[in-house]
């Protein structure tokens, strides 16, 4: 940041004083001339300020295991019951580990579930609410709800069958497959995008809970440097 100043200071002719970067937040701050219109040719200045949205809830919820601890969540992923997940489910743990869906920390149980579905926001705990106008769900089937039984915690894993997150006291709820359709589009008419793959096929029920992903997520498609 330090470098981008230096040069942004050194090829910007209107800046009155270089870009600092304030100890007390993430923002920046500077003070830029602009020439004015009238004929004296006097400046007029602006006062510029950037730095990042506060995320949804006041706080970045990041789900990814810090490094140390992941061998030891890994073996104790190994005792769980296993839900597969598909590449939709994927990307949308990928959103939720990286904190792009805060507050949430984890797939939707049923509360969360259904204040999306019918009133597009979710209420915290503190009485205030954000948007949320999607549901972040995942689905499972029969067979895989009567393998869970009674467990509390479940081992999310890849198309390998690789433990790569673990979700913890967990709520099943049915699945409204119908109502999630004609609430999300409007209308439950044949040919919807998305539908036929993320909804119609999916499981008869819904898995909710806390989220651990025991690593950052990758596609290995070149990007993940990013």
């Amino acid at each position: 940041m330090a470098s981008m100043s230096t040069a942004f200071a050194k090829t910007t002719p209107f800046l009155s004083q270089p870009l600092t970067k304030s100890h007390k937040s993430d923002s920046i701050t500077t003070s830029i001339s602009f020439p004015s219109n009238s004929k004296s040719r006097s400046l007029r200045s602006s006062r510029v300020r950037a730095g990042l949205i506060e995320p949804d809830g006041g706080k970045l919820v990041e789900l990814v295991v810090p490094e140390p601890r992941r061998r030891e969540k890994k073996h104790e992923a190994a005792d769980f019951p296993r839900v597969k997940l598909t590449a939709i489910d994927l990307q949308w743990m990928h959103v939720l580990s990286e904190g792009w869906a805060s507050p949430l920390r984890g797939f939707m149980r049923e509360s969360e579930f259904l204040q999306t579905l019918h009133f597009n926001l979710l209420r915290l705990d503190d009485g205030s609410v954000v948007n949320m106008s999607v549901p972040i769900v995942l689905a499972i089937d029969d067979e895989q709800k009567a393998l869970i039984g009674e467990s509390k915690r479940v081992a999310l894993v890849d198309s390998d069958d690789n433990p790569i997150a673990i979700l913890s006291d967990i709520e099943i709820y049915k699945h409204p497959k119908e109502e999630r359709i004609a609430r999300t589009w409007g209308t439950t008419a044949p040919g919807l995008p998305h539908v036929e793959e993320a909804i119609t096929n999916a499981g008869n029920w819904l898995i909710g809970g806390d989220l651990e992903v025991l690593e950052p997520v990758k596609y290995n498609d070149g990007l993940d440097r990013f």
